[in-house]
């Protein structure tokens, strides 16, 4: 005979060495465990198979909740055993949930995607991948890091680009979808994501090619004005070889002494932008820059070696790769280069340097708004403009593109670009040659860039 589950009865009911169970007619009922333990089920057959689905233990789970979700899963096996599109087994249907907590729980967050991207994708693929990097380990990691990947949506997207345009810097917005749509991309690829939530989200500032480039005033101003301006000395050097040798600011601020043979600097393939080995003309005022700089590392690193010393810690010696490098990072010890985003940090923070009182307080002018001061004393600019500068200049002096072209490295188009393999060494050299007596025109009326010219051997670097 079947039993009337009670408040009263589930009350009293006593554990014995067996478990036992109490049970209505249609599968409602209670478990007893010898521990004690009361927990609520629903008995039932699906294609002839016993189903046992678990309804809560008591009294953590009253007795009318277990009843009404009791009521629930025996309307749906009754529409399961109908036919009815709208019946299931409600075991499957908490088994089926259950995985997809559990796969929820293992899913790759964000951080676990962009280290994937950056490792298996961007670092084989992209030679600017440090800057893939930084900006996700900006942008991204700060505001979604810990989120699942799967549960980032369009709007999630949309807010993020919104906020950093809302900041002032509309032109990162772009940069930042850019990347992280190839990101998302990247996981659909790989089958970690089914879907990306990309799709249908545009750019929220318009795409424009850069056009800056300086005036001879400009040039004049720039040149000058560095040396009043609160940049380290390797920035400084590099913004100048930037200008003078039209090179890539990443390329140039990367410079290393094994790259060069007298008055030719040879960009390696693995640091050039396109993948292939370029020659540069050194002329006799990008030679006395990198000199200049040797002898300042020179000196900074038997400063630190005596700091060292004097605290018993390690020396670095004064022939190794360690002072190899041209611009060497001032706070690693001259272990490597500087960093290329070192460039336009400096140049944006001397466009606007916050103004002071003599107690060092922060300027407020009569707009509410911090006092700033332009150390550079000309408009915005990039260090890619530099680049930009020395090519539109070049041109201005008659020199054709296609050795201006291969002054800056790019790639040949069409046939000429298989059956020509001209080198065109002595027409860059001209080019900068020319480009050179133009720019110290420019920056003084007198200077004669033919004094102590240093022929630099990479193999050996005196003391």
């Amino acid at each position: 005979m079947a039993d009337t589950i009670t408040d009263m009865l589930v009350r009293n009911l006593k554990p014995s060495e067996k478990e036992y169970t109490k049970r209505e007619k249609g599968g409602f009922g209670i478990r007893v465990l010898p521990s004690g333990r009361k927990v609520f089920f629903f008995l039932y057959r699906v294609d002839g198979t016993r189903r046992f689905l678990n309804l809560g233990d008591y009294p953590g789970t009253k007795l009318k909740d277990a009843r009404r979700d009791y009521e629930e899963a025996q309307a749906k096996v009754k529409a399961l055993k109908a036919g009815r599109p709208d019946g299931v087994d409600p075991v499957e249907m908490r088994r089926t949930k259950q995985n997809e907590r559990e796969e929820s729980r293992n899913a790759d967050t964000i951080s676990d995607l962009v280290k994937e991207y950056i490792d298996r994708h961007a670092k084989v693929f992209k030679k600017s991948y440090k800057e893939d990097e930084r900006l996700l380990k900006k942008e991204i990691l700060p505001v979604w890091g810990n989120r699942k990947a799967e549960d980032i949506k369009k709007r999630d997207i949309i807010l993020l680009l919104e906020s950093i345009v809302d900041r002032g810097t509309p032109a990162m917005s772009n940069q930042v979808l850019k990347v992280t749509r190839k990101m998302f991309n990247f996981a659909v690829e790989r089958d970690l994501l089914q879907f990306t939530p990309f799709t249908g989200v545009k750019a929220l500032a318009p795409n424009t090619s850069r056009e800056r480039t300086l005036s001879e005033t400009e040039i004049e101003a720039l040149w000058n004005n560095l040396d009043n301006a609160v940049i380290g000395d390797e920035i400084k050097n590099a913004l100048k070889l930037v200008l003078l040798t039209a090179q890539r600011p990443g390329e140039v601020s990367g410079l290393h002494t094994q790259e060069i043979d007298g008055h030719w600097w040879t960009i390696p393939a693995e640091r050039s932008k396109n993948g292939k080995e370029h020659r540069v003309y050194l002329t006799a005022t990008a030679l006395n820059i990198i000199n200049a700089a040797m002898v300042d590392n020179q000196e900074g690193l038997i400063k630190h070696n005596l700091r060292m010393k004097k605290e018993k810690k390690p020396e670095l010696p004064l022939t190794s790769p360690y002072i190899g490098y041209i611009f060497p990072c001032p706070h690693r010890n001259k272990k490597q280069s500087i960093d290329s985003h070192a460039l336009p940090v400096a140049i944006r923070r001397n466009l606007a340097w916050p103004l002071t009182d003599k107690n060092g307080k922060q300027i407020i002018g009569p707009d509410g708004k911090p006092a700033t001061e332009n150390k550079l004393e000309i408009e915005k600019f990039t260090p890619h403009d530099l680049r930009r500068t020395a090519a539109t200049f070049m041109a201005g002096m008659g020199f054709m593109d296609e050795i201006i072209d291969a002054v800056l490295n790019h790639v040949k188009q069409g046939i000429i670009r298989t059956y020509n393999r001209h080198k065109y060494d002595k027409e860059k050299q001209l080019a900068l040659e020319t480009w050179e007596r133009k720019l110290n025109s420019i920056i003084t009326e007198t200077k004669d860039t033919k004094d102590n010219v240093v022929s630099i051997n990479s193999r050996k670097i005196s003391a």
